[in-house]
């Protein structure tokens, strides 16, 4: 078994011993800066879901690949600037980072020239830290808002907590913020929290270097 697939399944194997809800956890495995070489062993034992941060990345790793495979779920986890919306709308299946008024805009104005809906995450900058994208808190509702005017999908909230401290209350707060809208999915946790993640109820993790191995 490649060592890609045993890494997974040791994830799954964690999650189980320690959530009733383990099925319904998605594994989204970060896949950006690897090459397709690492990530098809993952494709041929029938992983669907993969995340990239660079939409340019993203086209020209699994533009190919989504033809043959229709099923598998692409998730844009990295910022998304205005003048990329085009392209991943047409690529991703779900997108992990909308934070702006103009960036929704984009995006339902995208959606109707392609006639096609994402499913999307309002990310949200939880400790206002100034070099992290996210909307803030206080501003959340006026987005989700505006984002649910416009007919988006918007199925979650996603936050990353400050890598200086521990996770538990940023994630225990994300939920909240998600229940009082009234949300059922939840983004949040990568290879150093996944666990801590999965403890405060979030449905989709994101896990890179924990399947993949160090980047270079």
């Amino acid at each position: 078994m490649h060592k890609t697939v045993q890494n997974l399944i040791n994830i799954k194997n964690k999650i189980k011993a320690v959530s009733a809800d383990y099925n319904t956890i998605k594994i989204i495995a970060v896949s950006k800066t690897f090459p397709l070489e690492n990530i098809l062993p993952l494709i041929n034992y029938g992983h669907l879901d993969y995340g990239e941060n660079k939409v340019q990345e993203a086209v020209k790793k699994w533009s190919e690949i989504k033809k043959d495979k229709s099923n598998i779920r692409l998730h844009l986890i990295g910022n998304l600037q205005t003048n990329k919306v085009k392209f991943a709308v047409k690529i991703f299946d779900y997108i992990h980072s909308l934070d702006s008024i103009k960036l929704a805009k984009k995006i339902a104005d995208e959606q109707v020239n392609q006639s096609k809906k994402v499913k999307i995450f309002i990310q949200v900058n939880l400790a206002n830290e100034t070099q992290k994208a996210g909307i803030s808190i206080d501003q959340l509702d006026e987005l989700y808002n505006y984002s649910k005017s416009l007919n988006l999908n918007i199925i979650g909230l996603m936050c990353i907590p400050p890598e200086s401290e521990s996770p538990n209350d940023y994630f225990r707060n994300l939920k909240i913020l998600n229940d009082k809208l009234g949300l059922k999915q939840l983004s949040m946790g990568m290879s150093a929290d996944f666990m801590e993640a999965v403890y405060n109820q979030a449905t989709y993790i994101r896990v890179g270097s924990n399947i993949f191995g160090a980047r270079d």
